[in-house]
């Protein structure tokens, strides 16, 4: 087979969730299968994350406006490939082209009336651009992939004459994160003090990271050891913004905001860490709770969304509206040392669940039956 596979962004030097799922599919997929030919299609970037081997050949395809290159370049590239299937990775596709598209569908949270507000211009964009792809792209796809079965379900009740066509693929996870990595010099670039907790938040306010903050206002009030809390992702503006709105400006010096930090150090900064607080409002699977767990670090989530479904019935759920409920779990984790071993163990045992091989030979699996048909 000749198979064509959409990855856009990749090679760009802030990636996030479905940049690194498309990122170690496709690894994986170079490590099980030596006898189809691939083309990885992506944009030029200073991350080169993805080397060539004989059956895998990366075309850089150059175009500076994401909605134009996957829906100008994209296809004028793949009919110049002329492979047996496209797969694109990242929730849209283009829509016009002839051959059989595979299209992974993280969530479509994008459809929801109220998941444009409180977003930047450029989250608006995206949303506005994906509303407007999906309806011609789904009755083009012949399989439409997810990431849990609570976004299988979602899909299928907005897109019901395609119900046949979506099924489940569990992300993976990587060994990398493992308590193995603790490694306090590269904690200390990201805050100075040995015993921290841990959020990566965005703007998107499925994050949370509002309620966030207000519930670590509250647990600074009732604990005894007031444990400093490391924001990843966010810049300190907009963190202060936010303080001042919610009158919390109190927690300020016990928080540190590097910003971005670099997929290679996330190892050592889940390790290193009392906790890793995760409470979101919506997710479509919720990897770095699997990563936080494999580094051995107790997770405190949602029991919304897909999240249950991939944390597990015996990990710390809590309602993520619920700022009280998030600080008093906190509480109980600092004061209660064999409930903090406890989740430590079952982490292990969960995230122990999920391998990106699996999800490589799933991967692969779908592309010989569309083949086959």
């Amino acid at each position: 087979m000749k198979i064509a596979i959409e990855a856009q962004r990749i090679f760009r030097k802030h990636k996030h969730g479905m940049d690194f799922v498309a990122l170690e599919s496709i690894r994986h997929l170079q490590k099980i299968d030596h006898e189809n030919e691939y083309f990885i299609l992506v944009k030029p970037g200073e991350d080169r994350c993805l080397t060539s081997t004989p059956n895998f050949h990366i075309w850089e395809i150059s175009f500076s406006i994401y909605c134009l290159w996957e829906q100008i370049a994209l296809p004028f590239a793949v009919k110049k490939i002329k492979p047996d299937v496209l797969h694109c990775t990242s929730n849209t596709a283009p829509v016009w082209g002839k051959t059989p598209l595979v299209l992974t569908l993280h969530d479509i949270i994008f459809l929801d009336k109220k998941s444009g507000s409180n977003h930047s211009l450029y989250q608006k964009f995206g949303r506005i651009y994906r509303r407007w792809v999906i309806p011609y792209v789904i009755p083009r796809c012949k399989k439409i992939i997810t990431v849990s079965d609570y976004e299988k379900r979602r899909i299928q009740q907005k897109f019901t004459e395609q119900k046949a066509r979506i099924l489940r693929i569990y992300n993976g996870l990587n060994p990398v994160f493992s308590p193995e990595r603790n490694d306090r010099f590269i904690q200390s670039n990201y805050v100075s003090t040995d015993s921290y907790l841990f959020f990566l938040g965005n703007t998107d306010p499925k994050k949370n990271t509002i309620g966030v903050l207000k519930a670590y206002a509250i647990y600074l009030k009732k604990s005894n050891y007031k444990k400093a809390l490391l924001i990843a992702d966010l810049d300190e503006k907009w963190i202060d913004k936010i303080l001042k709105q919610e009158n919390i400006p109190e927690i300020k010096p016990f928080l540190h905001v590097p910003g971005y930090i670099q997929n290679c150090d996330l190892p050592a900064l889940y390790s290193g860490a009392f906790a890793f607080l995760y409470p979101s409002l919506r997710e479509s699977f919720g990897l770095p709770l699997l990563e936080a767990m494999a580094c051995g670090t107790p997770v405190i989530t949602s029991a919304t969304s897909a999240i249950p479904e991939i944390a597990g019935e015996g990990a710390l759920l809590v309602n993520p509206e619920n700022k009280k409920e998030i600080a008093e779990q906190l509480i109980q984790l600092e004061n209660d040392p064999e409930l903090y071993k406890k989740q430590v163990n079952y982490g292990f045992t969960r995230a122990a669940l999920f391998s990106w091989e699996k999800t490589a030979k799933e991967l692969l699996s779908v592309y010989q039956n569309i083949q086959a048909k």
